[in-house]
């Protein structure tokens, strides 16, 4: 493949990535404006933001098998166009129900396009430095995202309207579709083997599904209330019967068994959900609210608190890391953003109702904004190191899984742990110091766990190198020594 069709896949499957993370919260300081323009209840307005989580996490383990059975392309114009559309609905939309249902296709759309654009990478780019600043790049737009998400939504809502953060969507996606039809298409799997696994599917969905919903509803109702109980069970026994199915029942296997047998992805996407569970919602969320609630900041002020976080992790990310991952194995890498980023929480975690944006949001943005650069370029690098092309979407799959998973039960645990904090600006605020504070741990945890993973094969071949020299050393001439 040329370097300027390389150049134009890199382009498109950032452009898609950065859509889908970024109405992940983009909505987060709209919610208000949104209220009063659609008459929402104030026990409902939570599914703006939590229709789209569910269902993008509900559906991501069969997003990510379509594209090894139909064709990355084919599947990537389809997500998108699930994903385009709903936005123009939403965006238009003139009651509540609609506005939710908008955003559940988004989340169905979103569960597809996302490991279509990481596949779509590690397909086109082979193992190695190229894969390395492919992946940095990706993962950088993601990171951006997430921060930006506040920013744009902060900006669209003060300055036009809140029904711009959906209906930017749309002249994104038709650029994004101008660019696909032109990356030339690669064989997928045809065949009686390349069945869809619909049992598979649908446990594995219905799952992860009920888990999040029953993971959403802990913080409303309680954890022991019937309807958490109840999709919490239900979530089990259906996860469980998915295991059933994968392992021992389908021919053709959503997740094919052979892939838990890699080190690189079990060890990594348990490192992934635990990260998913500080980065992928809760700090977004924690922070917006600290400085809506406690700093009274407006939507445009909140959204242009997070300038730092936007431009930090994008030059960590694009910069930054993938030079390191030239000199330092993974692994280290992953470790030592774990505690810096652990380093940044902890220094949240001291926010008082009297702090001010440089010592309670700027100052721990910069540890908070390196530590997630370092940390997660080389975690996906590994997460989707070894796979074979025919498995390339449900390890993509398995991994946006993992971490949004992770997002959503990191967000109800922290909810959980900081309920019952009483109204005044001072009780606020040490409640959503409490949360980072238990971010900090999880990313100590993370730290230690990264000692599991496998080394970079980079790594594996430098030492190898090393070996070699250090068992034929060259003469001054540069011929290597003959031995006995």
């Amino acid at each position: 493949m040329s370097s300027s069709t390389s150049r134009m896949v890199l382009a498109l499957a950032c452009i898609a990535q950065f859509m889908v993370v970024l109405d992940v919260s983009v909505v987060n300081v709209a919610l208000p404006s949104i209220q009063t323009s659609l008459g929402f209840q104030a026990a409902d307005l939570p599914w703006v933001a939590g229709a789209y989580t569910l269902t993008f996490a509900g559906f991501l383990l069969l997003g990510g098998r379509l594209a090894d059975l139909h064709g990355t392309r084919r599947v990537f114009i389809a997500g998108l166009a699930l994903f385009t559309v709903p936005s123009l609905v939403g965006g238009l939309a003139t009651t509540p129900a609609l506005l939710i249902a908008a955003r559940a296709a988004q989340g169905i759309g979103a569960a597809v396009l996302a490991p279509a654009t990481l596949t779509i990478l590690t397909t086109t780019f082979s193992e190695g430095p190229r894969r390395t600043r492919a992946l940095a790049t990706w993962t950088a737009v993601s990171l951006v995202g997430g921060a930006a998400g506040n920013l744009v939504g902060g900006v669209l809502t003060e300055t036009l309207s809140w029904r711009w953060i959906l209906l930017i969507n749309a002249p994104i996606g038709l650029l994004a579709g101008a660019l696909a039809v032109r990356v030339p298409a690669r064989r997928h799997r045809t065949g009686p083997a390349a069945g869809l696994d619909l049992p598979g599917a649908a446990t594995a969905t219905a799952g992860l599904a009920l888990l999040a919903y029953g993971i959403m509803q802990a913080e409303p109702r309680g954890w022991d209330a019937p309807l958490t109980i109840t999709a919490l069970t239900a979530a089990t026994v259906l996860l469980a019967g998915f295991a059933v199915i994968e392992t021992r029942l389908a021919r053709d296997p959503l997740i094919p068994p052979r892939l838990f047998r890699v080190r690189a992805i079990t060890a990594g996407n348990a490192v992934m959900l635990l990260a998913g569970a500080c980065f992928q919602v809760p700090m977004w969320y924690f922070l917006t609210l600290y400085m809506q609630d406690v700093l009274h900041y407006t939507a445009l002020e909140t959204g242009l608190g997070f300038l730092p976080h936007t431009f930090l992790t994008m030059i960590i990310g694009l910069r930054v890391t993938p030079r390191l991952m030239q000199r330092f194995d993974d692994r280290a890498l992953v470790s030592a953003g774990a505690l810096t980023a652990a380093a940044g929480f902890l220094w949240q975690s001291t926010i008082t109702a009297d702090s001010t944006y440089l010592t309670g949001v700027l100052g721990p943005a910069v540890l908070i904004s390196i530590g997630g650069g370092l940390l997660n370029t080389p975690l996906t690098t590994i997460v989707t190191s070894g796979v074979t092309e025919q498995d390339a979407g449900a390890a993509s799959g398995l991994m946006n899984t993992a971490k949004q998973v992770g997002g959503a039960l990191g967000l109800a645990v922290l909810t959980a742990a900081i309920a019952g904090h009483g109204t005044a600006r001072s009780a606020l605020a040490g409640a959503y110091g409490d949360a980072f504070l238990i971010m900090a741990a999880m990313l100590t945890v993370i730290a230690f766990a990264s000692l599991a993973l496998p080394a970079s094969q980079l790594h594996l071949r430098s030492t190898e190198h090393l070996r070699r020299l250090a068992d034929h050393p060259r003469d001054p001439r540069g011929r290597g020594r003959s031995t006995p």
